[in-house]
């Protein structure tokens, strides 16, 4: 996060508070609110303590606008989390119909992560959202 002309530093406490606000947004899908947050210079990749970024946990809770709304500002859709999953697994593992498709359609490696999202699809009987790729 930077800092403007004037302005002063923001204490660690400051920064994580932020961090947390701006992942509740991305969690609930307040999108253009969570953008405000990356026009003011919170990176678009920006982890908190498990590794999620504000891509996994909107994938993760079906929030679709976001989930695009990131894409678009450069996201990294093969961001893995501290527990080695990507976003497009999380979002296969919930039956996240739509935001496998802009996933995939951005490129998501279907093959990476712990379980990968082929391998997610195959346990829980959802294959079907990866017939995107094709």
């Amino acid at each position: 996060m930077t800092d403007t002309p004037g302005s002063r530093s923001l204490t660690p406490e400051e920064q994580q508070r932020i961090i947390d606000i701006a992942m509740e947004l991305a969690r609930t899908g307040q999108t253009g609110d969570l953008l405000d947050f990356l026009d003011h210079g919170v990176p678009v990749d920006m982890q908190d303590r498990d590794g999620n970024s504000f891509l996994m946990l909107a994938a993760y809770h079906g929030r679709d606008e976001t989930v695009r709304a990131l894409v678009a500002r450069g996201a990294d859709v093969d961001l893995r989390n501290a527990r080695d999953q990507s976003p497009v697994a999380g979002a296969v593992f919930k039956g996240e119909d739509a935001v496998v498709r802009a996933l995939v359609a951005a490129g998501a490696n279907v093959d990476v992560g712990t379980p990968t999202a082929r391998q997610a699809a195959e346990m829980f009987g959802r294959q079907h959202l990866l017939e995107v790729e094709r």
